[in-house]
């Protein structure tokens, strides 16, 4: 998904509205028993918020591996996995320009972190020109002990927490042994903490990877818009700046609309959102989740949700 540089408020509103109103959300909102909200976008978007949080939301306040995982019947699975390849949360897509000024990545569960980290690299090295850096975004989420099993299983141990996941993911993909800058604060609890290294591996951008501090510490860790609105401070994100930014196809929509919220308009800059390809091999083989429709029904009611967030801040004042 992408946002050209200069996009106006009208483009982005419409794209919004072309997304939400959509016939393939329309048939799972009606094959789940719902009525279309009526009113303006606003309306909409309230009520198709109320109306997933009754019907697609399976993880009630948790992780996304602690999601609970309904039963459909045949027909249901295949008309969620239908809409959610019309609503681009199944292919990967090719980075629409052959050059950008900075590269982010995004982290996740430790499978997550190397193949992002993976693919970041041969997005740099082969495919798009990155003329700032590479930004490798986590937070200090403590590694479930499934997550830390795995990375055990594959000869990865030692991390502790989502960030060293990338930070060992950036050292394997990048051929980079140590930073040649490393700052943070411990901030007391890991909600407040926040750290930075930076790596200059040889023939690519510099790779920053950094954990934010949270903006609610007293209620939660940091989160995606936390560590994008961290970066954008720190790299002095610039108005028409080209920002490519990679997580999985699954959350292409929603995170794009983070990122459209958060950096393209209040700094005015470009954003494109890729998932990783499929085909593109990680450093370390480590076993995929399956995506299944409860986790696209999941995702899709992120993106309902992001989707409004983006509204309310394009509409505001």
């Amino acid at each position: 998904m992408t946002l050209p540089g200069g996009a106006t408020r009208a483009h982005l509103l419409a794209e919004v509205r072309s997304w939400v109103e959509s016939a393939p959300v329309r048939r799972l909102v009606s094959h789940f028993g719902g009525d279309w909200p009526g009113g303006d976008l606003a309306a909409v978007l309230a009520g198709l918020d109320a109306f997933s949080a009754r019907r697609w939301d399976f993880r009630q306040g948790r992780e996304r591996p602690d999601a609970r995982e309904p039963a459909f019947d045949p027909a249901t699975a295949a008309l969620v996995l239908s809409a959610a390849e019309s609503l681009g949360l199944v292919r990967s897509v090719a980075p629409a320009r052959s050059g950008y000024a900075h590269l982010l990545v995004l982290g996740g569960l430790a499978h997550a972190c190397l193949r992002r980290t993976a693919y970041a690299a041969v997005l740099a090295r082969t495919v798009a020109e990155v003329s700032g850096e590479v930004a490798v975004l986590g937070s200090f989420r403590p590694l479930s002990a499934a997550e830390s099993h795995t990375l055990d299983a594959a000869g990865l141990s030692g991390c502790a927490t989502e960030v060293d996941v990338l930070d060992a993911g950036v050292r394997l993909a990048f051929g980079v042994t140590g930073p040649d800058d490393e700052r943070g604060e411990p901030g007391g609890h890991p909600h407040r903490a926040w750290s930075s290294r930076t790596y200059r591996p040889a023939g690519s951008p510099p790779v920053r990877v950094l954990a934010a501090p949270s903006s609610e510490p007293d209620r939660r860790r940091a989160h995606t818009a936390d560590t994008q609105r961290f970066w954008a401070e720190h790299v002095r994100l610039r108005a028409d700046d080209p920002v490519l930014m990679v997580t999985a196809p699954i959350y292409v929509p929603f995170q794009h609309c983070d990122a459209l919220r958060t950096l393209a308009v209040p700094y005015g800059c470009g954003v494109e959102t890729v998932g990783v390809d499929p085909a593109a091999r990680a450093v370390v083989d480590l076993p995929e989740p399956a995506l299944t429709p409860g986790r696209y029904l999941q995702e899709i009611r992120s993106a309902l949700r992001s989707m409004r967030a983006l509204h309310a801040t394009l509409t505001a004042g």
